[in-house]
């Protein structure tokens, strides 16, 4: 696993122009061995310059994505919907349709606001067999999400939908939910398939991710594994914010004393991120928020032997500040 992801990491070095790097590296490899090899490799991974090597032809504006391929945006003010997809780190635009949405204004907050959600969602199920009403069918989102969740919103159900199959629609609003025209929508379907989808909804403004931004989150990230790995528990929770709260509830000082004593027992960690997705989160504060969604492989020894092992999708919702994100909520 490690020659692997060491070979992989000066995969990238060579392709993104590293030359002396590169050199470097092959000629530590050849004198060293691959454990020092691997150490240079784990590096690059907490370097802004090195994500911004990797991010510089990519459309970032709705974010960076390595496991998404579809991506709907709704400005919910218009409102439209647009559909991307998602190919190598460009966007392509498919379509943009007129929709109807919650005739509530501003972000949702309690079930039966009638009011569409500002934030970013998983399209986690296409629905059929539904009332006419909603088309011939729907794609179901997870709202509420974790982070909706910690700030007590309510209410669920929020889907992409259909016209009255009759023909029969009056209302201009939903309770909620974005209706689209059927044509797109079964266009869509045939487009999205089994495909992973993600759904972005803001109100008139949206503010755009930047390279800088995305290259500090993904260092960041990087960093905050590499201080868990080494069991340094203060560089580890000074990427949290003292405001935050775990899925569960579980709030800042309790899970520091939680983690305190699983870094006090020492063990040796491996831990791999892949499928790496971030989103910029519109929020009506204005802050500069986002979702990281990735795998992680998560391994821990004890004098060399297995004492505990995971593979699980992580979710973070981090705030950007000062040049640093600050984790709100995990799961």
């Amino acid at each position: 696993m490690r020659f692997i992801l060491s070979i992989s990491l000066m995969a990238c070095c060579m392709l993104y122009g590293m030359d002396s790097q590169t050199i470097k590296i092959i000629q530590t490899y050849r004198t060293k061995g691959i454990e020092a090899t691997q150490t240079m490799l784990e590096n690059y991974l907490v370097q802004k310059d090195f994500w911004l090597g990797v991010l510089k032809d990519k459309d970032t504006d709705y974010g960076y994505y390595e496991n998404i391929d579809f991506l709907f945006v709704s400005n919910k003010l218009i409102p439209n919907l647009t559909l991307y997809e998602v190919q190598d780190g460009h966007l392509k635009e498919i379509k943009q349709t007129t929709a109807l949405v919650g005739s509530g204004k501003g972000n949702k907050k309690i079930e039966g606001d009638l009011t569409t959600p500002i934030g970013v969602y998983d399209i986690t199920a296409k629905l059929t067999g539904l009332n006419q009403y909603y088309g011939p069918l729907a794609f179901a989102t997870s709202y509420p999400n974790t982070y909706d969740k910690i700030r007590k919103k309510t209410g669920y159900g929020i889907w992409i939908h259909g016209l009255p199959l009759n023909g029969n629609r009056e209302e201009l609003n939903t309770k909620g939910c974005i209706a689209i025209d059927n044509t797109a929508l079964n266009e869509y379907d045939k487009l999205i398939g089994q495909k992973k989808a993600l759904l972005i909804t803001y109100e008139n403004n949206f503010k755009p991710a930047t390279k800088e931004d995305l290259a500090t989150i993904l260092s960041d990230l990087y960093e905050w594994r590499d201080s868990w790995i080494r069991n340094d528990l203060d560089k580890y929770l000074s990427f949290y914010s003292d405001d935050f709260i775990r899925y569960d509830g579980m709030k800042f000082k309790t899970f520091r004393d939680y983690k305190k004593r699983i870094f006090d027992k020492k063990e040796e960690k491996t831990i791999l991120f892949s499928n790496i997705d971030i989103s910029p989160y519109p929020n009506e504060e204005g802050k500069n928020i986002f979702k990281i969604s990735f795998s992680q492989n998560y391994s821990a020894y004890k004098n060399n032997k297995p004492t505990y092992t995971s593979n699980s999708v992580k979710e973070l919702y981090i705030e950007l500040n000062n040049g640093k994100f600050s984790i709100l909520t995990e799961k």
